[in-house]
């Protein structure tokens, strides 16, 4: 059989193979048409290479990748799946096939790589693995844990629940499941949209899958086969949100260097011998960095080094010895593939396999991370609400905050129990608020956007696919009655400050990107976080830690601030802050000078670019509506700015009486090239809250170009890495 590619009227690609691998083999030469730069970009992100050709902005990142060894990692993992799964690892194979085919001609069509100089590399058998591993490294938030450590230090125990809400940097998503008794048609309709940074290309790729085996639509991450996420197989679907579990460790340890190399003091209060090695990270017209990778029985050392906090470049070698003293103190990361050597691609085929809720359910027993809430249906009337993921046992410490190695009791002990939950007259919602994964987290989304999705469901009796645009679009702010109530009780105002504080008070609570009113209220709530965050019991917070750049933003004040806002203006008392006083200030700088345009003159797109555009050609990004706890979550961070640099990455319904009343759109387009029919065409929709039509039907789709299937000749397996002074590498265990 020929492999078959078309095209819907969106440049959605639609693929259809003899089998499975070759299918997968065909995703990928498809992926590296539409995706060059992109691939690109992940492949070197994941291996520690990118500030090579992207330059010094990218050197934090690069650091960090060679530090936490995520090169490494993912060449373990895909070893373990060669061994455990052997299937599976032919599949992986044939989609790296597959890139390696299409990336010259694909770097062709993608102006950037001129731009940077870039050449298209060599994808390896393990690539897709480190992409997915160097695109959910920080999913879980565990530069948060250095937050609450610092927050502790500086206010109390208290502090740790008074600021925990899902910051600008922790990804979420909405998703709600309604059953067949609550829809027109009697079949289940799943919908929602995953939260994340949004970036240009987007991160998830519309493309539908198909060979004898299996028939399947979805949302796939570029670099990586199969559809893990959203999916649509016709008889079943799925789709996840974030569980918001805690599944990374920090471990301070204590180092040394001695003759023989590094030491780390361990809970039974000997030194043993850390692995180290040295790296080369390339930057674009800067000077190569020479870095120390050490990692201790813990994990890999990602902050700080045997001379402290503030080493992470090679130092000096020291004379023969044994080390004295303490030890210097470092970071250590801890996370379940490095310790497991498995990142759930176990489960990428049986999910693509599944034709009911309880074949998804026994794919997603193999899933590692990110650890997510999944929701399912098929069309026999099943629904599935669980968690998938592994999440270790260990003390309640380690969950909050960076434990020490040199203590007993900090170990991993096994896996948590999944939590399975069900529906309520036909409904089950998740987005990222505590609930069914409450007891694998600390730190959970505020309640107000999966009530609002709740509200807004039980509205009326009976559903159809496409009423659910309306809950994807709603702006309603649950947040905002606090400082509302606070703007309530102020007297003695200037006739101004009155008309603005009474004009907010009538305010509908709607961030509509239209309403001046939302933008006031925008206004006075950005000068009330900035006032909290320069209040003095917060100055030690302020203060920038000795830490990588890369984990700087989970430590931020002003974004802190402005995300717990909330809690800090509803708490009893606030380490003895006026807020009454805070308030009447922010509301006088406002009235002095209203903002008189509308919500969407400031709230606009501000997309993530691996190359920023040319000024000469930089397109306008749209004004959005929505904000953070809207169910329209487009994030601005109170405080430091309006725009929305995260936000609804997909949208998608899935509708189990058919297939072809579902939809979807994601924020730009299919085609990842600048210029192109379709690399921004779905971004009207998007803006708006349409979707495009799924269209299934093979005679109403575009021919690309018939190929014959080649022979699938297996990529050989790589021999074992050897030091180089550009790329990183992998010690023997």
């Amino acid at each position: 059989m020929a492999v078959e590619i078309y095209r819907d009227a969106w440049g959605i690609p639609h693929l259809r193979a003899s089998d499975a691998v070759e299918l997968a083999r065909a995703q990928g030469r498809v992926t590296a048409h539409d995706r060059a730069w992109q691939l690109e970009v992940e492949r070197h992100r994941a291996q520690g290479t990118s500030a090579a050709f992207l330059g010094a902005d990218a050197l934090s990142w690069d650091v960090f990748a060679r530090r936490a060894r995520l090169d490494g990692t993912a060449r373990r993992c895909f070893a373990a799946l060669e061994r455990r799964d052997p299937e599976t690892a032919d599949w992986v194979r044939a989609y790296v096939d597959g890139v390696n085919e299409g990336l010259a001609a694909g770097a062709r069509r993608a102006p950037e790589f001129a731009r940077t100089g870039l050449a298209p590399g060599d994808w390896r058998p393990w690539t897709p693995l480190g992409v997915w591993l160097g695109t959910h490294i920080l999913f879980a938030g565990f530069p948060a844990k250095l937050w609450r450590e610092r927050a502790v230090r500086h206010l109390g125990p208290d502090a740790v629940a008074l600021f925990a809400t899902d910051g600008p940097n922790t990804a979420g998503s909405n998703g709600w499941l309604v059953s067949g008794d609550r829809t027109a048609t009697g079949h289940a309709l799943l919908a929602g949209d995953p939260h994340r940074f949004i970036e240009a290309p987007g991160v998830y790729q519309q493309i539908r899958l198909a060979c004898p085996e299996f028939d399947v639509v979805g949302l796939a991450v570029p670099g990586v086969p199969g559809i893990g996420h959203f999916g649509h197989t016709g008889t079943v679907a799925w789709a996840v949100t974030n569980a918001m579990a805690d599944y990374q460790d920090l471990y301070r340890e204590r180092l040394r260097r001695t003759g023989a190399g590094v030491e780390a003091l361990g809970p039974d209060g000997t030194w043993r011998r850390a692995t180290r090695h040295t790296e080369t990270v390339r930057v674009a017209a800067g000077d190569p960095l020479e870095v120390e990778v050490i990692e201790t029985p813990r994990g890999p050392v990602i902050a700080g080094g045997p001379e402290g906090l503030d080493a992470v470049t090679e130092p000096a070698p020291e004379g023969p010895g044994e080390g004295s003293g303490p030890g210097a103190e470092a970071l250590a990361l801890r996370y379940p593939p490095r310790v497991t050597e498995d990142l759930g691609f176990g489960a990428l085929l049986p999910l693509l396999r599944a034709r009911t809720v309880a074949d998804v359910d026994r794919a997603l027993d193999a899933w590692t991370e990110p650890v997510n809430v999944v929701q399912a249906a098929d069309t026999a009337g099943g629904t599935l609400h669980r968690v998938a993921g592994k999440v270790p046992l260990r003390a309640e410490a380690n969950r909050r905050g960076p434990v020490p190695a040199w203590e007993p009791g900090h170990d991993w002990r096994g896996t948590h129990v999944t939590p399975y939950g069900g529906l309520t007259d036909g409904i089950a919602v998740m987005a990222n608020a505590r609930g069914l994964a409450a007891p694998l987290g600390v730190e959970f989304a505020p309640p107000h956007r999966a009530a609002r999705i709740r509200a807004l469901l039980d509205e009326r009796r009976t559903w159809t696919a496409d009423g659910m645009p309306a809950i994807h679009t709603d702006t309603r702010l649950g947040s905002a009655a606090p400082l509302l109530d606070h703007l309530a009780a102020l007297t003695g105002l200037t006739p101004a400050e009155a008309a603005l504080r009474d004009r907010l008070l009538a305010w509908d609570r709607r961030m509509d990107a239209g309403s001046t009113d939302a933008a006031v209220y925008a206004a006075v709530r950005g000068a009330v976080v900035r006032r909290l965050a320069a209040h003095p019991v917060f100055a030690p917070l302020a203060r920038s830690p000795a830490y990588p750049d890369v984990l700087l933003p989970w430590l931020a004040l002003v974004p802190r601030v402005g995300h717990a806002l909330e809690h800090l203006l509803g708490t009893g008392d606030l380490y003895g802050v006026d807020r009454a006083a805070v308030v009447r200030a922010a509301l006088a700088e406002v009235a002095a000078a209203p903002p008189d345009r509308p919500w969407s003159a400031t709230h606009r797109l501000a997309p993530w670019k691996a190359l920023p555009d040319e000024p000469d050609t930089a397109p306008e990004e749209p004004g959005l509506g929505g904000d953070h706890d809207c169910v329209l979550c487009t994030s601005a961070v109170p405080g430091l700015t309006d725009r929305a640099a995260r936000g609804p990455a997909a949208r998608y319904v899935w509708d189990l009486a058919d297939r072809d009343h579902s939809g979807w759109v994601v924020p730009f387009g299919a085609d990842g090239v600048p210029g192109t029919a379709h690399h921004r065409d779905q971004l009207p929709l998007w803006r708006t809250g349409e979707l495009a039509p799924v269209v299934t039907d093979w005679t109403l789709l575009t021919p690309e170009r018939t190929a014959p299937a080649a022979p699938f000749a297996p990529t050989a397996p790589a021999a074992p890495a050897t030091t180089a002074p550009t790329a990183p590498t992998e010690e023997p265990r």
